[in-house]
């Protein structure tokens, strides 16, 4: 503890060479003695002296010396302890990759090398209870199957019907699954671990992993064995070669082992028993109490502590008689030099009074709703503000972070001045499912259908007028820009309202989802 003592903010300890300074000063100004020395005769100086004899020792500037040096070192931050910050949580997150390739169909393991990384999965889950665990799925592409979740029974749900049929691109790429994984790790507060589990990993990836400098662990865990073993397909049967023999999948024991060697990853195999699953939750573990120590926690100012006695020597300078009329300039001259940081000094100020919702309020009940927008972290109000400024498609977006009958209410609105009745009806039915009997939502609801009812009688008589033009008549029709119009990216919910009515199992969500990315991916 001794041997960790230092000072956050050093520089700060140069105010206590103002300390003897300050006390030499104003004796030397109260030195009568001094004052008088060069004009006096010292042998006369000494008759025409008067001793109080009750001179007090303890003087205002001692008050005021002692008040400047314990400040001074208050404001250099002493610490000898280490704090972890708040809002940290005290387990690491764990992101899991599973490889889908055929081969993990491979029969050597019982029942096969992917039911088997499952079950692995499941026990880690159990061991972890409370954690937060993300879920991948790689083999040509990489993709999110659930991002990190401490809901154990959504992640088995989600497990269970991962396969490789529902991967879009074949072929393996790990190098692109760790690439995906740290991306959707990057905004986390605490270091986490990345798990691949697989029965191999091709050496185009070598790279990606030895020159891996994130701050999350790597580990691998090789399912399979080097003997290899038949690999089942989708219909029951076995994958079979050109010339009709079976395939035999083999773990690449040896290619793991390079791995190990040419990079920071643990790597390891599965066993038969819950060896693996408590080797990998000891690691899990391990390393990010080693992370957290190095880079995670911080010290702890220790300083604020120095405010109490800070306070009682305060208390002398109201006693009458003991006041230090400089004092006043002091705090003039310290509130000039920090003019330039004025504005920055008043923003802190109003932080520590008004949370930013209070902030934004402000800000609203005085007509600034671009500025009380920025400022509002709530997101009704946050929605409200842009919606006052005209930013509807940005008020939907916030509305549409709340699931209440007033955020749909909201969202309806704005659709409408976006001309988008269709939008703005099932926002508003939404509303009325959550508040039956809303009177406001019921007449909005029905301005929205006569809205679209006027626009699709628009359409149909300029489809009609389109139809009667004369062959050799060339006619510009500026309406068919309503099709870009009509075309609008919805906020959350407005794509919830329809998801909801659409019953598929998660393995075809996945299969679609996936397939959707490889596509946008596509170069």
């Amino acid at each position: 503890m001794i041997a960790d003592f230092h000072f956050l903010r050093p520089l700060w300890l140069l105010a206590l060479a103002a300390v003897p300074l300050l006390i030499y000063l104003v004796t030397r100004r109260g030195d009568v003695r001094s004052q008088w020395q060069d004009m006096i005769a010292p042998h006369l100086l000494d008759h025409l002296l008067i001793d109080k004899g009750g001179k007090r020792r303890f003087q205002p500037v001692h008050v005021t010396a002692a008040l400047i040096a314990v400040a001074a070192v208050a404001a250099a931050g002493p610490t000898w302890q280490r704090e972890r910050p708040p809002f940290v949580e005290d387990t690491a997150p764990l992101a899991i990759a599973i490889d889908l390739n055929p081969t993990m169909n491979a029969t050597d393991i019982s029942p096969t090398r992917l039911e088997r990384a499952k079950l692995k999965v499941q026990d880690i889950l159990e061991r972890r209870k409370g954690s937060r665990t993300a879920l991948f799925a790689y083999a040509g592409s990489a993709h999110m199957v659930l991002p990190l979740s401490d809901d154990a029974a959504l992640v088995k749900s989600y497990l269970a019907a991962l396969s490789p049929q529902i991967m879009p691109v074949d072929g393996k790429d790990t190098a692109k699954a760790l690439q995906a994984v740290e991306k959707a790790l990057a905004n986390e507060t605490v270091p986490g671990t990345i798990l691949f589990m697989t029965d191999g990993v091709e050496r185009s990836a070598f790279k990606a992993f030895g020159e891996y400098q994130g701050r999350n662990s790597l580990m691998v865990l090789g399912i399979g064995t080097a003997e290899g073993g038949p690999v089942k397909t989708a219909d029951g049967g076995f994958l079979t070669d050109a010339t009709g023999a079976h395939v035999r999948a083999k773990l690449d024991v040896e290619g793991l082992k390079a791995l190990q060697s040419a990079s920071r990853a643990e790597v390891a195999s599965v066993t038969a028993d819950d060896a693996d699953v408590s080797w990998i939750v000891r690691r899990i573990q391990t390393n990010f109490a080693a992370q957290t120590a190095e880079g995670l926690t911080r010290w702890h100012d220790l300083g604020w502590w120095l405010t109490i006695p800070i306070a009682v020597f305060g208390l002398f300078w109201f006693r009458r008689g003991w006041t230090i009329r400089w004092a006043v300039y002091l705090l003039a001259a310290i509130s000039l030099i920090g003019n330039d940081r004025a504005e920055a000094a008043d923003n802190r100020f109003i932080d520590l009074w008004l949370t930013p919702d209070q902030q934004g309020r402000r800000a609203f009940e005085q007509g600034d709703f671009q500025g009380a927008s920025e400022t509002f972290a709530d997101p009704a109000w946050r929605g409200a503000a842009l919606y006052r400024a005209g930013h509807f498609q940005d008020a939907i977006d916030a509305f549409a972070e709340s699931d209440t009958a007033e955020s749909y209410y909201n969202q309806g609105n704005a659709l409408l001045h976006l001309d988008k009745a269709e939008e703005a009806i099932a926002a508003y039915e939404q509303a009325l499912k959550c508040r039956p009997d809303w009177p406001d939502a019921k007449k909005n609801l029905d301005i929205a259908r006569k809205r679209k009812t006027d626009k699709d009688k628009q359409e149909q008589d300029a489809q009609q007028e389109q139809a009667g033009i004369d062959p050799d008549q060339v006619q510009f029709d500026d309406k068919g820009k309503k099709g870009t119009e009509a075309t609008v990216q919805g906020g959350p919910q407005t794509a919830d309202m329809w998801m909801r009515n659409i019953q598929v199992s998660p393995a075809e969500l996945l299969a679609r989802k996936f397939a959707i990315e490889a596509k946008e991916a596509a170069p």
